[in-house]
């Protein structure tokens, strides 16, 4: 039986600064592949190459992943500074209407780091270009040195809203997380609730209110270690199967199978 398809939206990274490809990190790969039971596809996010409606057509859900370049502050209404780091405006123009359609059409995505930060904007919120500057905030960008095992250690708890559907999907009101981003919540967009909560306040998940499909998303990064981390896996089962519905039902309305 074919795999559901999740399009993993990829970044633009230069090979020894000069070769241009689209990139995704191989944790997504993983852990859509082996958790979420789905077939991992790289979406290139440009809009001279892909359309909404046809990647909407052609997966059954969307990760949209973590990455160095930053949403451009201009997408929220606010001029682009030093702190906010580098852009990529050719993701924005793919990622934000995307994920509004998606919203509006009850396809399931999940939203990882700078995916996270996506869906926010995307519904009309607003970021903090450095969470450390802030006063009261702890330094959430990951360790500028060490192993990859350091860099992603688990460093801080996140809060649930008690019964919400982070802590029904966990079983636990909090949980041990990763760190590794430098921007983080403002103003929360239109129905994005924040469920999730690190000990300075920092928004760390969030959902889409009265969205008819699965639209968690995490300001973490849950793709590590995905299969045996007691917190990512069933996040990755429950994205799975909330994919795996969709594609059901994608083939019940082409009448390929009875409703």
């Amino acid at each position: 039986m074919a795999r559901p398809i999740v399009g993993i939206i990829g970044n633009q990274h230069f090979i020894n600064d000069t070769y241009e490809v689209h990139a995704g990190g191989a944790m997504n790969s993983e852990a859509v592949a082996l958790v979420s039971g789905a077939l991992p596809l790289l979406v290139p996010s440009d809009p001279r190459y892909v359309d909404i409606q046809e990647l909407m057509d052609t997966c059954d859900g969307f990760l949209f992943t973590g990455g160095r370049p930053n949403v451009h502050p201009e997408e929220y209404g606010e001029p682009a500074t030093e702190a906010h780091g580098d852009f990529d405006r050719a993701r924005d123009a793919i990622t934000l209407p995307l994920i509004r359609a998606l919203v509006e059409r009850g396809q399931p995505f999940l939203g990882i780091c700078r995916g996270f930060q996506e869906v926010n904007v995307a519904m009309g919120g607003s970021l903090y270009p450095e969470i450390r500057d802030l006063p009261g905030r702890m330094n959430h960008r990951m360790p500028p040195d060490g192993t990859i095992e350091e860099k992603f250690a688990l460093r801080h708890p996140v809060t649930f809203t008690p019964d919400g559907p982070f802590a029904r999907l966990f079983g636990a009101d909090e949980v041990m997380t990763n760190t590794l981003h430098g921007q983080g919540i403002k103003e929360p967009g239109e129905r994005v609730v924040v469920d999730g909560l690190a000990p300075d306040g920092t928004p760390e998940a969030i959902y889409i209110k009265d969205a008819p499909g699965f639209t968690m998303s995490v300001q973490w990064h849950p793709e590590y270690r995905a299969a045996c981390d007691p917190v990512s896996r069933p996040l990755f089962e429950a994205f799975g199967v909330a994919v795996a519905d969709w594609a059901e039902g994608r083939k019940a309305r082409a009448g390929l199978i009875d409703a």
